[in-house]
């Protein structure tokens, strides 16, 4: 498997691509899908690659129809992580600052989106692929996916890849897929927490859907409330984050939704969501 892992790799690194790695965006029935659509360089995250869904979740993620975003890629690698063509001693340290810089700000852009950015992976997911669906706010994959950290049989280290995956999973599972590079199975990634649900190839288009459908019939302005919570009580202690959890529990009652939200349950009927705060 690591063989076949690192031949993908050097076959995306030493080919010689000149055009631009970009990925679409595409919105149906409230859930938009950017598509990583560069299969002749195994989907890298060039820093074209990085802006264009940068891009696309900055610019979609305040449309009020909207309530997720699927992050897919096209072929059978989701993404064999950066691009080391731009990271040659050519390029110098400020591009390659620029590289790193523009990968931390997409993973922000993840955590700060207000609706939820679920990773639907098929296939090899490496080093900075690994990352991103590491910090998206689920990950969906098929059976036949592998997820690895492999740079340092390329002489550098996952070192930003391994912040998202230590977070993610247990520190002897991050420490085995960085320091060996080797790559895990979809059902170990599973058990390990690195993917929320593992399901045969042939049905995770259906799998993404039913959960896409889930989070649309809540109230976008409630998601927003809770994830942006969420990820803010992580950092806390215990007490505090109770503390803070109460004060946005009450917060979320006095909202358009939260009141419409319990009235719906006492009169036993559907919801009505305005979708806003």
């Amino acid at each position: 498997m690591i063989t076949r892992v690192g031949s993908i790799l050097r076959k995306l690194h030493l080919t010689g691509v000149s055009q631009k790695c970009l990925s679409t965006y595409t919105c149906r029935d409230g859930v938009g899908t950017i598509l990583l659509d560069n299969e002749k360089t195994r989907n890298s995250l060039s820093l074209d690659m990085m802006n264009s869904i940068h891009s696309n979740i900055v610019d979609n993620q305040h449309d009020t129809e909207l309530r997720c975003i699927v992050l897919a890629a096209q072929g059978r690698v989701f993404s064999a992580g950066h691009n080391l063509k731009e990271l040659t001693p050519e390029h110098g340290s400020d591009r390659h600052r620029q590289v790193f810089d523009k990968c931390s700000e997409l993973i922000d852009a993840i955590r700060l989106a207000p609706v939820p950015i679920i990773a639907k992976v098929d296939g090899l997911a490496a080093a900075a692929g690994c990352q991103l669906v590491a910090s998206c706010d689920m990950a969906i994959c098929s059976d036949i996916s592998t997820f690895s950290t492999p740079g340092a049989s390329f002489g550098i280290f996952c070192s930003t890849p391994g912040i998202a995956v230590v977070r993610a999973i247990p520190r002897m599972r991050a420490a085995y897929m960085l320091f060996t590079g080797l790559p895990i199975t979809a059902s170990e990634a599973l058990e390990a927490g690195l993917v929320s649900k593992v399901v045969p190839k042939a049905q995770l288009n259906e799998e993404v859907d039913t959960i896409c459908k889930a989070i649309a019939s809540k109230s976008r302005a409630v998601i927003a409330l809770g994830k942006n919570f969420f990820y803010k009580q992580i950092p806390l202690d215990v007490p505090a984050a109770y503390e803070l959890g109460a004060q946005v529990m009450v917060e979320n009652l006095a909202t358009t939704d939260g009141r419409e939200g319990i009235k719906s349950f006492v009169e036993k009927r559907p919801p009505r969501w305005s979708h806003q705060g």
